[in-house]
């Protein structure tokens, strides 16, 4: 009999629905989330409020790598972590205003340095940097090679958190529909056995609507 009902329920659901084109309106006794192969891979059913039918788009964490890998924070934005999007661009930020400070510091110092090796003349002097002017020729060339070292540093380090932006996005992208419920416990129980001997157990609880499963190990 039950059997007999689940499958006249079915068709009906398939003919009204396809008649009219509309969701249907569904009597339900809790909020649930399923799937109809009906619909395309990144939509869904919802029931909503319980008595409200409604297709709701699938997170898509693909979705989330490629908008971070494009524009940084937008992934975070996809994944509703809106939060998390200041300190992607403050870290990038930061990076890119050391890249700045010491990419100009090393136009100065090289510029210096080849006025005293190449030019050596009054007029091109003056144009050195007045914190610059005092140094030698050996001491400009020392710090020509420590800004570029710590300017290429910088950009590699600027590679590396726009990285990071994209994992972050693309892990916490696939952990967005992880269901962490009530439904669901993991719980270490208590055993004594047949024998008499005592011990404990793990116990994963899932509850479907309308019943429980357990699982012991």
């Amino acid at each position: 009999m039950q059997v007999f009902c689940v499958t006249l329920f079915f068709f009906s659901f398939r003919s009204v629905f396809g008649q009219t084109g509309k969701p249907v309106i569904i009597t339900t006794d809790s909020t649930t989330l399923t799937k109809n192969p009906a619909f395309t891979k990144d939509t869904a059913i919802k029931i909503i409020k319980g008595d409200t039918l409604k297709i709701v788009p699938k997170h898509n964490p693909g979705k989330a790598t490629l908008r971070s890998l494009m524009v940084p924070g937008w992934g975070q934005a996809y994944n509703r972590e809106y939060w998390k999007i200041p300190i992607v661009y403050g870290a990038l930020g930061t990076v890119a205003g050391i890249f700045i400070y010491n990419n100009t510091w090393y136009k100065r110092s090289r510029f210096a340095y080849d006025v005293r090796v190449n030019r050596n003349n009054t007029a091109d002097t003056a144009l050195i940097f007045p914190r610059l002017q005092v140094y030698s020729a050996s001491n400009l060339q020392t710090l020509r090679n420590a800004f570029r070292r710590d300017r290429d540093y910088s950009a590699l380090w600027f590679i590396i958190t726009w990285g990071l932006n994209i994992v972050d996005a693309t892990v916490f992208g696939h952990l967005k529909d992880f269901d962490v419920s009530e439904d669901l416990s993991l719980k270490l129980k208590p055993v004594i056995q047949q024998n008499g001997n005592k011990g404990f157990s793990l116990v994963l609880g899932y509850k479907p609507p309308g019943k429980r499963t357990l699982l012991i190990f």
